[in-house]
């Protein structure tokens, strides 16, 4: 088999080493000389691909959200129920390896900077509308294998985004009374005391 060409492999690493800069030092102090050194590239090479920091910051925020979703149609396609999904779907959401720590502080510095940046909120609204579109899609799934009450799927998915979102942003900030353990076990008691039927 042909060894896929170094053009498309370059982008996607150029923008995981975006994700990972960022991760590390936020947008502001972001430099694309960064970038091209996480990547392992020379600037040229980024300016090849992106004309600014904001097409490279821009891009990064679009690639995080999409791989994130990527990763959790995997677990969509697992074959269980969909209540065992929904478990796991929490279980993948928390910030608890370095792969979902840094894809949290992304995100985070995506909601900071998209909140004066329309083009950011839209790629917000599109693929994080996406998300909430798979956890009501599961948890209709849900009410209608018998396992889980009933009740509007949309609003249901919306209370326990809501409290993931949060609840990791405690833990990114290490706060002592939120922990990871802590984390998990409020928002499995949601799912088991409040969707679970």
């Amino acid at each position: 088999m042909p060894r896929p060409s170094v053009e498309a492999e370059r982008r996607p690493q150029i923008l995981a080493a975006a994700c990972a800069a960022i991760a590390s030092m936020g947008v502001p102090a972001l430099r694309l000389s960064d970038v091209s050194k996480q990547a392992g590239v020379s600037s040229g090479t980024i300016h090849y691909y992106f004309e600014t920091k904001k097409d490279v910051i821009t891009a990064a925020f679009e690639f995080n959200l999409t791989d994130s979703l990527a990763r959790r149609h995997e677990l969509l396609a697992s074959g269980k129920d969909s209540l065992a999904i929904l478990h796991d779907l929490v279980d993948s959401y928390l910030p608890s390896d370095d792969l979902s720590v840094r894809a949290w502080k992304v995100w985070l510095a995506l909601w900071a900077e998209g909140s004066r940046d329309p083009v950011l909120q839209e790629i917000n609204e599109r693929l994080y509308g996406q998300w909430r579109d798979v956890v009501a899609g599961v948890i209709g799934a849900a009410q209608g294998e018998g396992t889980a009450r009933a009740g509007d799927p949309v609003l249901l998915a919306n209370m326990l985004i809501g409290m993931l979102d949060g609840l990791a942003v405690q833990v990114l900030l290490e706060s002592s009374s939120m922990t990871l353990a802590t984390m998990r076990e409020t928002c499995q008691a949601f799912v088991s005391g409040v969707i679970e039927g």
